[in-house]
Order: structure tokens, then sequence, then C-alpha cells
């Protein structure tokens, strides 16, 4: 078996709408598959930057229900659809993933019967979508990919999970959002690479007095999240062959206070990735961007 796999991030931002850092979105593939972590704003549009058919991602693992983390559902469900899905999209995440992707199915049901029943008559096997709950511990495995969920702290957040993608020899750790947690780094021990979320308080701090932010709104939101000196200490212990960052909270000079702190701490081999950054996993790991 070829045991190379490929992480794609697709977007590395927050609820903040920018261009340049769109939802959080990681396309995982290895073989003949392509499963989504996360399907945040811009997924589809970056989805379509890649060499990646649309149509053939149809199943997407969420790690919580933060809308930045699933806004995009509707739109690569139903974008798919027309671009020539035959095949049924499944959707699994916490617990209200069944249930919201049921008001989802409602809320576009005349677009679906015009589309299928009316109009361009499109396969109705690709009309439908599914919701799953899942919980830690649910492993989706195919064609030699598994991927195993894991409880993480992103309180008052309920049921937020992470991720261990294995395929092979390779294994790949994506946090989901969480604040600091020592049991990430037993977890993390060894993988190929770890993409943690991360929060810059700094520039935290700037952003919230430039858009004249509650004060106190802005101490919950650093709390939720782990700094870059607590991820620095998770790949000091862990030893990724990469370490990387997503779901980058901040502001103006983020991705230069992540940098600095992080050099403070650990010395070993990390990157804070634009959105479409790829990353081959073999014998060597090799990262590219996707051209746009």
């Amino acid at each position: 078996m070829n045991d190379i796999l490929n992480i794609t991030l697709l977007g590395t931002g927050t609820p903040v709408p920018l261009i340049e850092r769109m939802g959080c979105s990681i396309l995982v593939q290895a073989g003949e598959e392509s499963i989504l972590i996360d399907c945040g704003r811009g997924a589809a549009q970056r989805i379509n930057q890649t060499e990646t058919h649309i149509k053939s991602i149809t199943t997407v693992l969420l790690t919580h229900l933060h809308y930045d983390h699933y806004i995009g559902v509707p739109d690569l469900w139903l974008t798919g659809w027309l671009y020539g899905r035959k095949n049924a999209m499944s959707v699994y995440g916490p617990p209200g993933t069944t249930n919201m992707i049921h008001h989802l199915s409602k809320a576009f049901e005349i677009d679906v019967h015009i589309r299928r029943d009316l109009d361009e008559k499109f396969d109705p096997e690709g009309a439908l979508i599914s919701g799953n709950d899942i919980a830690p511990g649910f492993i989706y495995e195919k064609s030699g990919l598994q991927i195993e969920s894991f409880e993480v702290d992103h309180y008052p957040v309920p049921d937020a999970m992470g991720y261990i993608i294995s395929y092979g020899k390779r294994k790949v750790i994506i946090s989901g959002d969480t604040r600091y947690m020592p049991t990430m780094a037993s977890i993390a021990k060894g993988a190929d690479l770890l993409i943690h979320e991360v929060a810059a308080p700094e520039a935290i701090w700037k952003r919230s007095k430039m858009i004249g932010r509650n004060p106190e709104h802005t101490k919950k939101i650093i709390e939720h999240h782990a700094t870059p000196s607590q991820v620095g200490s998770i790949f000091v212990e862990s030893k990724p062959r990469l370490g990387a960052f997503y779901h980058i909270v901040g502001g103006p000079g983020a991705e230069e206070e992540i940098s600095q702190a992080i050099k403070k701490v650990y010395d070993g081999d990390f990157l804070i990735p634009d959105d479409l950054t790829a990353i081959e996993i073999g014998d060597e790991i090799k990262i590219s961007k996707v051209p746009s």
C-alpha cells in the first residue's frame, strides 16, 4: 500500500470574514479517499482551487458545532450535487449534528425539488444528506484510512472533539478548537504532523480595541483557546515531525507573535500555514502551496 497521506489546509481562519483566511476546513486524502475535517466558510471555493473535484467529497467530520466550522456544509452539499455528485453526503459530528442536518435539508427542500424534479433533474441520490451524532472514540474507516475522534476541552462548548488520522505508518493529529490540554502531547506523541489551533493574545487585544469589543468578551475568547507558548510546550513533549497551526485567532501581528513565542520554547520544525497549504506526508514531508 502506498502510505502517503496528503493534508491540505483549505481554511485556517476563524469567524472573522477574511478573504486570505477562510473558515476552518482540512482536506484529508489517502489512496482514493477524500475526507473533510470541518467545513467552514469558503470550503467549496477552496476545494475548487485544488485538483480535487468537489463532487468527490461525500464525507465530512465536524469537530464541534460553532457555526464557523460547518457553515460551508450546505454549499459543499448542493454545489457538489450541481457538479455531478451521484452519492449521498454524510456529515458526522457532536450531538446536535443529526438535528442540524435535518433542518438544513428542510431549509433547501424547495431548491432540491426544483433541480431534482422540475428543471435539470439531477440524480436524486446526490441530493441526499445525512447527519450522524458521534462521540469521542468514534472510528471512521475506509480503504485503509482511519479517523478516530477524541475529546478536547473547548469549555463551555460541549462535546468538542479532535481527530487522529492514521494511514499505514502515517499519523496526523487535528486538535479542533481547544484550550491547553496536557493530554494532547501524549495523544500526538510521535505524530508525523500535529495541527493545533492557536490564539495570539496580544493580537486579539489589539483587534478588540480596534473594533470596540467588550473586554470581558475578549477575555473569554482567549480563555477558550491555546496560546502559542502552550502549543509550543505540546510540540516539545510530543515531538511531531512537523507542527502546524490553524484556526489562528488574532488580528494584526498574530503570525509574528505566534512565531516568536514558539521559537522561545521549541526548536523543531513548525509551520504557520496560509490557506491552500498542502502537506504530503511520506518518508519525507513536502510542503507546497496550491496555485490559486
